[in-house]
């Protein structure tokens, strides 16, 4: 088992996003307002009107399982009411997204297991590490590992926590386990039979772009997973609209002290099947919760500020650059959703706006990913 205490760099700074605690929050705050960034995103269209397509076309039926999200105008990021709202969520800017088709629920065990049945798929998680690429991304003389320890494996949370020192420091509560991917979810010992409509986990960005390159789709960009997650309820924090204490009604996320206590007062403790919670105004699924979602988008902590610089835009696809100050040496995608690990104390990353970075080349037992169709 790799220990955490020896090669810290290696598995956080390749394998792990973090949620940011209040005091991070307002470190960042004040480093933020004293920086000024040049306009590096890359130029998109200013948004006509009359070329937004907002009905499905009547000569398309939605494919199985998508759902249609009207193409619309609407503010992206975190709104001046939301108190849980971090600095990489603002500012607020406007955008609009063309109409499009998107899963209405994640990818589960099942999809994912048909795809690598008629494939040979084999997942990163399950691939020989090769440190050659590895050490590209981690500081320069970071010492290799020894070979016990890149092994083929992903990254667990510890349901054994009985307290934990410092919850700035979140090697504590995650563990990197040999034999751990998508068939294996807790290790080698584990299997997902008889748990098909869970969502599919132990997934790099690799892994859920070929699947949605084999059922002819694609990912989300940040833009598209928003207009979809606040579907006819515009402008709400959650995708239920502000009200806070519906949240084990709406959501799987963590009750209790976060990380040693799980009370599960919404019904489950970790993960849940797909359509355990109701389905938001567009009759989509875990929007909220349950586990992170992959987009296409670049994690750029800036790149709000670059894109309220721009007006309107139109399809905006991200960034074109990375930039996470936590991760300087590696790329990371945006993901957003929240988890089942998500607790207001720690992590209130069940939010629209909120959105976090990891690394393209691994998986957690947290993170997944559902697709979308565009027709335009």
């Amino acid at each position: 088992m790799l220990k955490l205490s020896i090669y810290p760099v290696l598995l956080f700074s390749l394998l792990f996003f973090s949620c940011k605690n209040e005091a991070e929050k307002k470190e960042s705050q004040t480093n933020e307002n004293q920086q000024t960034e040049k306009q590096t995103s890359a130029e998109v269209n200013k948004v006509n009107p009359e070329d937004l397509l907002k009905q499905q076309p009547e000569e398309i039926e939605a494919p199985e399982g998508m759902v249609w999200v009207s193409g619309v105008k609407f503010t992206m990021g975190a709104t001046d009411g939301d108190p849980y709202a971090l600095p990489r969520e603002k500012p607020a800017h406007p955008v609009a997204v063309d109409g499009f088709f998107i899963d209405q629920t994640e990818v589960t065990n099942a999809q994912f297991k048909k795809f690598v049945e008629e494939t040979g798929y084999l997942t990163i998680a399950e691939r020989p590490v090769d440190w050659e690429e590895l050490k590209k991304q981690v500081p320069p003389g970071t010492p290799k590992p020894p070979d016990s320890v890149l092994q083929p494996g992903s990254l667990i949370f510890r349901k054994d926590l009985e307290n934990v020192a410092n919850l700035n420091d979140y090697g504590q509560w995650w563990e990197w386990k040999s034999g751990a991917d998508w068939k294996h979810p807790q290790g080698p010992d584990s299997s997902i039979e008889g748990k098909d409509d869970l969502p599919v986990v132990h997934v790099a960005y690799e892994d859920a772009l070929a699947y949605a390159s084999w059922a002819g789709r694609d990912l989300p960009t940040e833009a598209e997973w928003e207009a979809a997650a606040h579907g006819q309820r515009h402008g709400g924090i959650y995708t239920w609209g502000d009200d806070e204490s519906k949240l084990n009604e709406e959501a799987n996320t963590w009750q209790g002290q976060f990380p040693v206590k799980n009370v599960p007062e919404d019904g489950f403790k970790y993960a849940a099947p797909v359509k355990s919670f109701p389905p938001n105004s567009l009759n989509l699924y875990d929007m909220a919760g349950n586990v992170w979602e992959f987009t296409k988008d670049n994690f750029n902590t800036r790149y709000y500020q670059q894109a309220l610089q721009q007006g309107e835009l139109l399809n905006p696809k991200g960034s074109t650059t990375y930039f996470n100050e936590d991760n300087p040496y590696q790329k990371e995608k945006v993901i957003k959703g929240g988890s089942f690990l998500c607790n207001k104390s720690y992590c209130a990353s069940y939010r629209i706006s909120a959105r976090m970075g990891t690394s393209m080349d691994s998986g957690t037992d947290h993170l997944g990913f559902r697709t979308v169709y565009r027709v335009k």
